[in-house]
């Protein structure tokens, strides 16, 4: 069974924003911190891609077709989960913390894994799948001991 340690660090996100909060109580006795905070504005991929999708005309058969359109929303979103990543990294590397568990939904958890150097995901003592930005801290702290105690 594991125990979230004193200073250990609990990244909730969810692509548009996040909060990072350090355990100040001791092992088995939590109390969640908030220590910082990121929000970044995304709107909608309607609103960020004004533009037709672009036409393919093939040289053989002369048909043509629309390329795909990027999803400017999704690819703000991986870029904000990275540079937390990337903010988590330098923080391991100057020693403010050793242990972090990410609360993450499942797309922006897969953009962690990818974003997280070798040493960032070897401090990674935990990942739960859930959306938790908009719940209180003492229900964080619930949730993170519960899924603790079950491991």
């Amino acid at each position: 069974m594991k125990h979230l340690s004193h200073n250990a660090r609990v990244l909730v996100t969810d692509g548009g924003r996040a909060t990072v909060f350090r355990n100040a109580g001791q092992v088995g006795h939590p109390d969640l911190v908030p220590f910082k905070s990121y929000h970044q504005d995304n709107p909608p991929n309607r609103e960020q891609a004004t533009d037709k999708p672009s036409r393919v005309m093939e040289s053989v058969g002369f048909s043509r077709s629309s390329a795909e359109q990027p999803d400017y929303h999704q690819m703000t979103e991986d870029r904000f989960v990275q540079g937390i990543a990337a903010d988590m990294e330098t923080d391991l590397v100057a020693g403010e913390f050793t242990e972090i568990i990410v609360v993450a939904p499942p797309v922006a958890l897969g953009v962690w894994r990818k974003a997280a150097r070798p040493a960032l995901a070897k401090a990674t003592i935990m990942e739960i799948n859930k959306d938790l930005t908009k719940h209180t801290v003492a229900s964080i702290a619930g949730i993170v001991v519960k899924a603790l105690e079950g491991d």
